[in-house]
């Protein structure tokens, strides 16, 4: 998949609800039930990059590996390295 960058809400939320991960401990429905979960409600910055089999963009399979979601001084990133476990990870900046 090519790197995609989007920097408007409206097409962060569309974009998270059309992505599903499948294997491991995560694993939700859409990435968007899990970024909402996490508190992520007004996110401003989305960079998604890489390749992982067992991630779906609208039902299709070898969606992207990496994901870093930004709110304003927050980030997530979910992340599959190759033969490796998903992990999330939410940090603060300065």
């Amino acid at each position: 998949m090519e790197k995609v960058t989007l920097q408007n809400p409206d097409e962060i939320f569309q974009f998270l609800a059309d992505v599903s991960l499948r294997g491991g401990d995560v694993a939700p429905e859409s990435l968007l039930d899990l970024v909402l979960e996490e508190g992520f409600t007004e996110p401003i910055y989305l960079n998604a990059s890489g390749e992982d089999p067992q991630a779906f963009y609208q039902g299709k399979p070898n969606a992207w590996a990496v994901y870093q979601i930004r709110e304003w001084k927050r980030v997530m990133t979910i992340s599959r390295g190759a033969g490796q476990e998903r992990r999330v990870q939410i940090t603060e900046t300065p």
